[in-house]
C-alpha cells in the first residue's frame, strides 16, 4: 500500500510538474496543474523513506531464501535489474533532500528546473523500483 501511494503522489507530481501552468482548466494536464504539487513533496519524501525501510525489511528474506533459487535457475538478467534496484533506490534516498528543499518555496522560478529534473529522476526511480520488484518477485511465483 504504501509503494502504490508512493506511485500515485510521485507520478501526480511529474505530471504536474511537466504539464504548463498556462494548460486548459479540461485538459489532461490542466487537471493535474488544478492541485497544488509541492503539496505532495513532504508526502513523497515521507513514503519513500517508509518504503526503502520497508524493503530493507524484505531484503533478509529476499537474500536468503528467493535469490539462491533465482542464481540456480539462472536467472541473472533478473538479479542485474534487482541489483540496479537497489542502487537506485540508495541514489534516490541521496536525492531526497535537494529534492525537498526545491519544493519547499515551489513559486521560486530559479528552482522551476531543479524540481522538475529531481522530480523526473525520483518518479523513474519509483516505477523502476516497483516494477523489478514485482517482476522479481512473480518470476518463480515467490510470495504466492
Amino acid at each position: 500500500m504504501v509503494a502504490v501511494a508512493l506511485l500515485g503522489a510521485i507520478t501526480h507530481q511529474t505530471l504536474a510538474a511537466w504539464g504548463s501552468a498556462d494548460a486548459r482548466p479540461g485538459s489532461f494536464f490542466g487537471r493535474f496543474c488544478s492541485i497544488p504539487s509541492a503539496s505532495f513533496a513532504n508526502a513523497v519524501v515521507i513514503l519513500y523513506v517508509v518504503s526503502a525501510l520497508l524493503g530493507a525489511i524484505l531484503y533478509l528474506h529476499f537474500r536468503l531464501d528467493v535469490r539462491p533459487e533465482l542464481e540456480r535457475a539462472g536467472h541473472w538478467h533478473v538479479l542485474g535489474f534487482f541489483d540496479l534496484k537497489e542502487h537506485f533506490t540508495a541514489i534516490g534516498l541521496a536525492l531526497l533532500p535537494a529534492y525537498w528543499v526545491c519544493w519547499r518555496q515551489p513559486h521560486a522560478d530559479e528552482f522551476a528546473q531543479t524540481r522538475t529534473a529531481l522530480t523526473s529522476i525520483l518518479a523513474f526511480i519509483v516505477w523502476w523500483s516497483f516494477l523489478t520488484g514485482h517482476f522479481a518477485n512473480n518470476i518463480m511465483g515467490f510470495g504466492s
